[in-house]
């Protein structure tokens, strides 16, 4: 693997809400990770001159809908991972495949769902699809499973479990069983909030079901597509504390009102994002930066606490090591500028207007996955340049992605 330089940093975005942006003007990678901030220059396989460029951490999806590898019945579409890849998006977690073909929600079994989230994870494994580390075999909980079911979920590496047909009000005792088998293994629980879903079948999920349950993560608090009131959603802000989650399939409304409601608390770092995509809402390369530029544009977030709130944030409450920038972590990040008639000089100009940046390199465990420019946003003004000294590498500027 190269050793690669990317210098004449323009803007450093971190990915930690606490100091989400530092003066870094260049870095060094090696061996998948970040290796050192503004260090000696030479030494490297590979240098990019990022031309007053931001770099910015791989945006994380924290709720996607993954059936088999880059095929999605829902939308019965095919290469929808790598597209999201050239959107910025290198990490995803799936929350749930339910669209298998001819999956029968009113006979969904312990063994049955428990199986396929086994083979949905093995599927996906440890590999990284067009370059995105897919975490799949999220698991629809059903009664009557037993902890042979979690650990079968373990032993496949799954991260999450999903309350989302579960009835949860009438097996209050086993559902909160569930929460905590999941955590003994390491594992985290997401429910289904809001009204009911595009199957029509789930459960509705308020502020007095979160009470008692106390998952880990509430998904799509502001829709998904439709909402809790905005009397529960208050509540589950003021009066819970497990992370919530905001998707870009949801209601503007109610998301202005979370987001609001979180920050005036000092609450920001309980907010993730992901898209919950592929599903009804259609299949959306950008829409973690749909989402990001919501943040700052529409509720006023800071342009760099946007980025951190889809990036550090949503990898720490899913346990990953990811969505941060910092010696020691993956080299999964983002090279990016305004385009050409975007407001203002910084990506940061552009990211508080709302206009959505331009990508030109994608790097996935140090691996340079897409370089010269995305096919999923307009060319950046700002022009990187690729220097290669290794062997194998692609020429200066060209514009490469992995199959």
């Amino acid at each position: 693997m190269p050793r690669i330089l990317i210098t004449n940093i323009g803007e450093f975005f971190t990915g930690d809400l606490a100091e989400p942006i530092q003066a870094v003007q260049s870095i060094a990678i090696a061996d998948g990770r970040i290796e050192a901030f503004d260090p000696p220059q030479d030494g490297y396989n590979v240098v990019i001159d990022a031309g007053g460029s931001a770099v910015v951490p791989g945006l994380i999806d924290g709720h996607v809908h993954p059936v088999l590898g880059e095929w999605t019945p829902a939308q019965d579409a095919i290469g929808w991972v790598g597209n999201y890849l050239h959107g910025g998006t290198t990490t995803m977690l799936s929350a749930g495949e339910l669209h298998a073909p001819g999956l029968d929600y009113g006979a969904l079994t312990p063994d049955l769902v428990t199986s396929l989230a086994v083979v949905t994870a093995s599927t996906f494994g440890s590999q990284r699809w067009s370059g995105v580390k897919v975490h799949a075999g999220t698991v629809l909980l059903v009664p009557g499973m037993t902890e042979a079911h979690f650990d079968r979920l373990a032993a496949v590496g799954a991260r999450l479990v999903k309350f989302l047909f579960y009835p949860l009000e009438s097996h209050r005792d086993e559902a909160s069983r569930y929460v905590a088998w999941a955590r003994a293994r390491g594992l985290r629980s997401k429910v289904h909030t809001g009204g009911v879903s595009r199957s029509g079948l789930s459960q509705i999920c308020g502020y007095d079901t979160l009470s008692w349950l106390q998952p880990d993560i509430a998904a799509h608090v502001s829709g998904g597509p439709i909402p809790m009131s905005d009397h529960d959603i208050d509540r589950v802000v003021d009066d819970l504390s497990m992370t919530l989650e905001m998707c870009s399939s949801g209601n503007y409304g109610s998301g202005v009102r979370l987001v609001n409601r979180l920050r005036e608390s000092g609450q920001l770092h309980r907010l993730t994002l992901g898209s919950d995509t592929p599903g009804g809402t259609g299949i959306i390369p950008r829409g973690m930066w749909r989402n990001i530029l919501f943040l700052a544009s529409v509720c006023g977030v800071p342009a760099a606490e946007a980025v951190a709130i889809g990036t550090g944030n949503t990898a720490r409450a899913h346990g990953l090591d990811v969505g941060i920038l910092a010696p020691g972590r993956p080299a999964d990040l983002l090279i990016c500028g305004p385009v050409e008639g975007s407001a203002g000089t910084t990506l940061s100009d552009a990211i508080t207007h709302g206009d959505l940046p331009g990508i030109s390199h994608v790097l996935t465990a140090g691996e340079i996955i897409v370089a010269g420019r995305s096919r999923q946003t307009p060319p950046s003004r700002l022009k990187p340049v690729m220097t290669c000294c290794g062997q194998g590498m692609p020429a200066a500027g060209t514009p490469t992605t992995q199959p």
